[in-house]
């Protein structure tokens, strides 16, 4: 074999191989999402320098963790920023309900789904946590854990929180942006998925 082969993952599922023979083998260097998150030295650097910016170390902290290193979160970011006086005020509430943000998901992910995809992704917003029974009691069916390991395989903001896919969360932005969509939702549906989630 000429080497391993290199798998990159901008884009949005795992490709058809056979990941975990290549895996066993070293045949496959993996570069997740969350390999391509900024940190918050690049994110500074990136306000900085090249958006000529000039944010303050707790400004650049603050919009890092709130956009988890998401690149095109933080691209959104700095289209928001511009020509603003107060950029420190614009980054503490820069929330997944910025226009950019909202835009960017709304159409680039949810709208792109399978009809089950985003009405699952919105019954199971509530919960700060996510697991595959939790899921189920939530949306009233059963394969919440198998959606649960098909959204994270298509890299669908769920951010893992251990090594055996029992538990997910959702990614800050975009969960606010779920919860801006469940706004628009009867407020019966709603108090009902609050009951199932409790």
């Amino acid at each position: 074999m000429a080497g391993p082969l290199l798998e990159t993952k901008p884009s949005p599922a795992d490709p058809p191989f056979p990941l975990a023979r290549l895996r066993a083998r070293g045949e496959l260097i993996e570069i997740r999402a969350a390999d391509l998150r900024f940190t918050a030295e690049e994110t500074a650097v990136n306000f900085n320098e090249v958006m000529e910016a000039a944010l303050k170390a707790q400004d650049v902290a603050a919009l890092e963790a709130r956009t988890e290193g998401w690149v095109a979160a933080l691209q959104q970011a700095a289209l928001s920023v511009q020509g603003r006086n107060d950029i420190a005020g614009f980054i503490a509430g820069f929330t997944g309900d910025d226009r950019y943000i909202v835009d960017y998901l709304v159409e680039e992910v949810l709208k792109r789904q399978p009809e089950p995809v985003p009405r699952f992704l919105l019954q199971t917003f509530i919960p700060s946590r996510l697991g595959g029974s939790l899921c189920d009691a939530v949306t009233g069916q059963a394969g919440g854990k198998a959606m649960l390991e098909v959204l994270e395989c298509g890299n669908m903001f769920l951010v893992t929180l251990d090594d055996y896919r029992t538990w997910y969360r959702h990614h800050h932005l975009f969960a606010d942006v779920l919860q801006a969509r469940l706004m628009d939702e009867p407020p019966g549906w709603v108090a009902k998925l609050h009951l199932r989630a409790s």
